[in-house]
């Protein structure tokens, strides 16, 4: 059963720029926390345990004010969804670390081109010509991004590559749960369980963080928990066709979070690349928007799951 909420362009533009603004502060946060701007570099999946961590503590105190209706959760759909995105952020954040954060987050816009392909195989859905071009756009520009020659071949880039691949598979798991569940139940068993999955898996690489690593985890965490409530209140506000684009400034807002925290300036490769992923994402969600109606109120779709 979904919830009707009226439509209301404007403001699910300003919610979704908000949400992107968030985003790629939680990759800034992520690549201080993995290199030693904050003090001895954390691993990956201890900065992603406390994205979850964090994000978990602040949802719940949205659950615990708002006292939404939960219903019962589809147990199945909600493992296999956090299971990846747990995944597909640590792999995002270790890249960060190595890798300019512009081009970190162009290559993880290919999450959706990888969900369209899976989304033959696992969900049975036909591919038209216009999908398959935006998604052969979407991909040389990533081969742009992964500068595959000797001389410049970057490999942390593959990391980025294989966050999205695996975000794509997220993808897959957040369509089956659109409509079967409130988009306040879905992030909180998201986060409950990736907490609990990062959890275990932080236990063999746990150190100490610093005061200001514990502050930056913190911050990462809730500003994670900030970018989801607002992307989802966005997309319920207008048509997906109309709001994706916007979701592109995430790009825009990690190359200049980048120049101010790191002094890192984007090349002309970088620019050329991202340039070219954009083009295929947005051609892809245009025809996504042409293809079928879209819901009023989708029950969760946080991009990036970082």
């Amino acid at each position: 059963m979904r919830i009707a909420t009226q439509q209301n362009p404007a403001l699910a533009a300003a919610l979704i720029l908000a949400a992107t603004t968030f985003i790629a502060a939680t990759t800034l946060l992520a690549k201080a926390l993995g290199t030693d701007v904050l003090g001895t570099p954390l691993h990956p999946m201890q900065i992603s345990h406390g994205r979850f961590l964090f994000a978990f503590i602040g949802i719940s105190t949205a659950v615990l004010i708002l006292r939404p209706r939960f219903i019962r959760p589809h147990w199945g759909y909600h493992i296999g969804r956090t299971s990846f995105g747990w995944a597909g952020v640590t792999l995002m954040f270790a890249s960060v670390a190595y890798i300019p954060l512009a081009d970190a987050t162009a290559i993880t816009f290919l999450n959706p081109v990888f969900g369209m392909l899976l989304a033959i195989p696992l969900l049975g859905e036909r591919v038209g010509p216009w999908r398959w071009g935006a998604a052969l756009i979407a991909m040389i520009g990533a081969m742009i991004l992964l500068r595959p020659t000797p001389a410049s071949f970057q490999p942390a880039a593959l990391l980025a590559l294989g966050a999205a691949a695996v975000m794509g598979l997220e993808l897959i798991f957040i369509k089956k749960l659109a409509g079967r569940e409130g988009p306040l139940q879905v992030l909180w068993f998201n986060n409950l369980l990736g907490v609990m999955i990062a959890s275990g898996a932080v236990l063999a690489v746990w150190q100490m963080p610093t005061l200001a690593q514990w502050g930056a985890l913190a911050a990462l965490g809730l500003l994670m928990a900030c970018a989801q409530a607002c992307f989802i209140n966005g997309m319920a506000r207008a048509d997906a066709s109309f709001v994706a684009p916007f979701s592109y400034a995430t790009l825009v807002f990690a190359a200049l979070y980048d120049f101010l925290g790191f002094g890192v300036v984007p090349d002309r490769i970088s620019m050329f690349g991202a340039t070219i992923i954009l083009a295929g994402a947005a051609i892809l969600a245009w025809r996504e928007g042409r293809q079928k109606p879209q819901p009023a109120a989708p029950a969760s779709s946080d991009r990036p799951s970082a």
